[in-house]
């Protein structure tokens, strides 16, 4: 069995960091045109304007499952570095082994909200082409 470094666990740390930072902004990002999205159904109430609310209103859940994920993940990465501190080594395998699969399952919720964005990009853009005339 291989041996769990300080280094090793280490290297998780600026990687979260940057997820966390990805996740944050496109959360605000959602956040801002949701806010901006609900002022316009409020003046003008409108069908589409409601579907596109509730479709980011689930890409904006998704995000924050991202976000509970990576702070897990560097949660157990702290345990792992701190397991290690105690010499528990299979303790701290354990612990870093779940700060992986964390950040897996991160990653994967991620990828699905950015195929819920594209997704969401070509109806707008199909919506468009049906009443724009080819030039």
């Amino acid at each position: 069995m291989t041996t769990l470094s300080y280094n090793t666990v280490g290297l998780l740390f600026p990687a979260i960091s940057l997820l966390m930072l990805a996740y944050t902004n496109r959360f605000l990002g959602l956040a801002s045109l949701v806010r901006g999205l609900i002022a316009r159904h409020e003046q003008q109430p409108s069908e589409r304007v409601a579907l596109q609310i509730e479709s980011l209103s689930h890409r904006l859940s998704l995000i924050r499952h991202t976000q509970a994920l990576g702070v897990s993940s560097l949660i157990f990465c702290v345990a792992s570095l701190f397991l290690l501190f105690l010499n528990t080594e299979v303790a701290a395998q354990i612990a870093f082994a779940l700060a992986l699969l964390c950040m897996l399952a991160s990653l994967l919720l991620s990828l699905r909200e950015i195929q819920m964005s594209v997704r969401a990009l070509q109806i707008e853009i199909e919506a468009i082409r049906k009443v724009t005339p080819a030039a």
